[in-house]
This record gives C-alpha cells, sequence and structure tokens, in this order.
C-alpha cells in the first residue's frame, strides 16, 4: 500500500507506534520514514557488537527487512517500537558476531584508538544528553578512552545501547561474572579520571 502524496508531510509527524500499524497494512512511505529516523541509530549498534562497518551495514539492512516482514508482531503494549528494532538489531548483530568470532579481524585488539568509537556519530548516542547534567560530553568521551578496551565495551553497550549484561556476555562470549567485574571496574576508573578532569 502506498500513501497518497497529500499524505507524506503529516504522516512524517506520526509516532513511531502508528507508523509501525501502517507499515503493517503495506506501507512502505511509512516504512522509509522509520529508517531515517533510527538507521542512525541501528548503525551504531550493530557497528559496537560486529566490529566491522561492512556487517553492519548488512544487519542494518536486514533489520529493516524483518521490520518490513514481521511488521504485524508488534505488540505496543509489550514495549516501545524502539526497543522491539533494537532488539531486532541487537540479536542479528550477535548473531553475526558469532558467526565471524572465530576470525581473528572480527574483533581485533588493536592500536591507540578505536576506530567504531570514532566512526559512530554523535547525533544519535545519547552521549550529551546522559552527560549534560553533571560533566561535559567531551569529558566522558576523554575518559572512556583511557579504559582498557574490554571495559570500554561493556559500558558502552550497556549505557549507550541499553543493552543488559547478560546481553553483553551472549554478545561478547564472555562469562556473566567477567561483564560483571568489567563493569565495576571500567565505572571506579571512569570516576577517578572524571575526577582527575574537574580538578
Amino acid at each position: 500500500m502506498v500513501l497518497h502524496t497529500n499524505n507524506n508531510i503529516s504522516t512524517t509527524s506520526l509516532s513511531d507506534e502508528s507508523l509501525i500499524a501502517r507499515v503493517a497494512r503495506g506501507d512502505r512511505t511509512a516504512l522509509e520514514i522509520l529508517y531515517d529516523r533510527h538507521a542512525a541509530s541501528v548503525m551504531g549498534i550493530c557497528l559496537k557488537i560486529t566490529g566491522e562497518r561492512a556487517a553492519a551495514e548488512d544487519v542494518l539492512q536486514e533489520t529493516f527487512w524483518r521490520v518490513w516482514q514481521n511488521s504485524s508482531t508488534y505488540q505496543s503494549q509489550r514495549g516501545s517500537f524502539t526497543g522491539w528494532l533494537f532488539r531486532i538489531a541487537r540479536n542479528l548483530a550477535i548473531d553475526v558476531y558469532r558467526r565471524d568470532r572465530s576470525r581473528p579481524q572480527a574483533i581485533t585488539e588493536t592500536k591507540d584508538a578505536d576506530p567504531i568509537l570514532d566512526q559512530m556519530p554523535d547525533l544519535d548516542i545519547n552521549v550529551t544528553e546522559q552527560a549534560q547534567a553533571s560533566l561535559d560530553a567531551q569529558q566522558i568521551r576523554s575518559a572512556l578512552k583511557n579504559l582498557p578496551r574490554e571495559q570500554r565495551q561493556v559500558i558502552e553497550l550497556a549505557y549507550f545501547y541499553g543493552m543488559t549484561r547478560m546481553e553483553i556476555s551472549e554478545a561478547t562470549g564472555e562469562a556473566l561474572g567477567t561483564i560483571h567485574t568489567r563493569a565495576r571496574l571500567a565505572l571506579q576508573k571512569l570516576r577517578q579520571e572524571l575526577e582527575r578532569a574537574q580538578t
């Protein structure tokens, strides 16, 4: 089903939940609007989990294909559209990560900079929003870069993408106890880094 041209402007102001209901009726324009709204956030999640831009782009496309195919299964009473969307993306990205994890280049211990963090667009990661109440976002970013890679990954997946520690454990293949330990150590180091930055 395709919307008439004179409905397109009003359609862009609809809620996600209203748009996914239209997608369930075959409305491709509604799907395009949802894609425009959320593709950057989904890409960030996929990139963080897979560690590879090409793989993340594939997962992004597959995520919205699944949204199109399974739109009729979305139930607003069970949670927000974005929660449902991000779960689809996380599950697909985790599958790709597991499939490719035997290849050393899938997750590297690399160089000084974190290319994944550096490539991610800032506008759809709520770093500024979350940090603004107490600290400048740049301080958060600098402090994160000083964490060991494994600890930084746990913090980013938990706080920027809303993943539970169990989901992080599944995504990384690490024991849940290890994830708990990394989170605790990371938060301690972050606190120290931020206190140092404020003095």
